[in-house]
């Protein structure tokens, strides 16, 4: 049987790109569909903003005219530039178990990269540190987040026989929220020291607005410089920042976001949790209309798993506590909440400054992600 790669030219095409994954998980109780709306703004040149500094090229693989693959190549040249590399990423990677699929699939991924003078390629990720990235190696029956990819065990299988090296794994830890009566007293004495002698403080939100409008830039300078130093990632433009404000800052969950700032009104570190969509978005099956608002506005509302989706600070606040501070904060809104279980999303595993803020719960390893790398010379 023949396998033939097709480049998604057409609305049509790129329909069948995103729906594909529907198809090979249609049964599998641990596959989060993503809202399809999302992903066909994300591969569309004129809204997505990271297109200012990248360009994508999305593939199609069939098998006797059946659709059996997909996989998306991305020319990101501003990573290129900071990393001073050569180098086609690739993500968005779905195939049926068969090694002639995945193989046609990195190849055409690899012709590109090879079109435009690189040398090395690497997967999966995406456009920025804020898409989905790596590949899920443990935890494969465990529900994930909705800002990552599932897949398949054979999936590691199937990149492994094609060559791929491991190039850096994420790790995700699941913990319980401690009520703050079971709270180290000492560790309360330190973070109340910390209060009094510091000029760190943690905001109070009254509204969503309020966050959103005087303190979502500033969020969003912190992560450009927390994450600069992080692997494979890049800074986001003016025009990004604005887009991913407009997009999540309107449903955040205020008490859920612990800002600490400066005397001088400057955002020293954030952290930024939801409750958990994970389950709502399965029942809602990539669509928000006729119920999956309704879904998605009702898991907003529970109060037992959380997800924390992203933690930052200033390299001139680090080491002085604000991290507890805010991590203390978090568990004290989540307590009054009820939340009794928080999720994190991915950390590399070189991150250990971030590993560190899981001492402070009763945690434990639940998910392993890899990136791959593979010559293409």
């Amino acid at each position: 049987m023949s396998i033939t790669i097709k480049t998604v030219e057409s609305k049509k095409d790129l329909k069948n790109f995103i729906k594909f994954p529907f198809k090979i998980f249609k049964d599998n109780k641990y596959w989060v569909p993503p809202l399809i709306l999302d992903e066909m703004e994300l591969f569309n040149k004129k809204k997505n903003p990271a297109y200012e500094t990248a360009d994508s090229r999305l593939f199609l693989a069939y098998k006797d005219e059946e659709l059996v693959g997909r996989i998306a190549a991305i020319n990101s040249i501003i990573a290129n530039e900071k990393y001073n590399t050569k180098n086609i990423r690739f993500g968005w990677f779905d195939s049926i178990d068969d090694q002639e699929v995945a193989d046609a699939l990195v190849s055409a991924v690899a012709a590109w990269g090879k079109e435009l003078g690189y040398s090395t390629m690497t997967g999966p990720h995406g456009f920025s540190d804020l898409d989905p990235e790596g590949m899920l190696y443990e935890g494969f029956n465990k529900l994930p987040t909705i800002a990552v990819y599932y897949n398949y065990p054979y999936y590691i299988k199937l990149m492994e026989k094609n060559g791929m090296k491991k190039e850096i794994d994420w790790i995700e830890f699941n913990a319980k929220i401690p009520r703050m009566e079971d709270m180290p007293p000492k560790l309360l004495r330190i973070a109340e020291r910390l209060k009094e002698r510091s000029n760190i403080r943690i905001l109070k939100f009254k509204n969503r607005k309020e966050l959103k409008d005087n303190w979502a830039e500033q969020i969003f300078e912190v992560v450009d410089e927390a994450f600069e130093e992080l692997y494979g990632t890049v800074p986001l433009s003016r025009r990004q920042v604005e887009y991913y404000i407009k997009k999540y800052f309107s449903f955040v969950e205020k008490d859920l976001v612990q800002v600490a700032v400066t005397d001088d009104d400057e955002v020293a570190g954030f952290i930024i949790a939801l409750p958990s969509l994970s389950k709502a978005m399965q029942k809602a099956k990539g669509r928000l209309f006729p119920f999956g608002w309704f879904y998605l506005m009702q898991a907003l509302k529970q109060r037992e798993r959380m997800d924390l989706y992203l933690i930052g600070i200033r390299k001139t606040h680090r080491g002085k506590g604000v991290d507890l501070m805010m991590l203390l904060g978090m568990a004290e809104s989540a307590n009054k909440m009820g939340f009794k279980i928080i999720e994190s999303n991915p950390e590399l595993e070189t991150n250990s400054p971030v590993h560190g803020q899981w001492k402070y719960f009763e945690h434990s390893l639940v998910k392993r992600r890899r990136l791959f790398k593979k010559n293409i010379k």
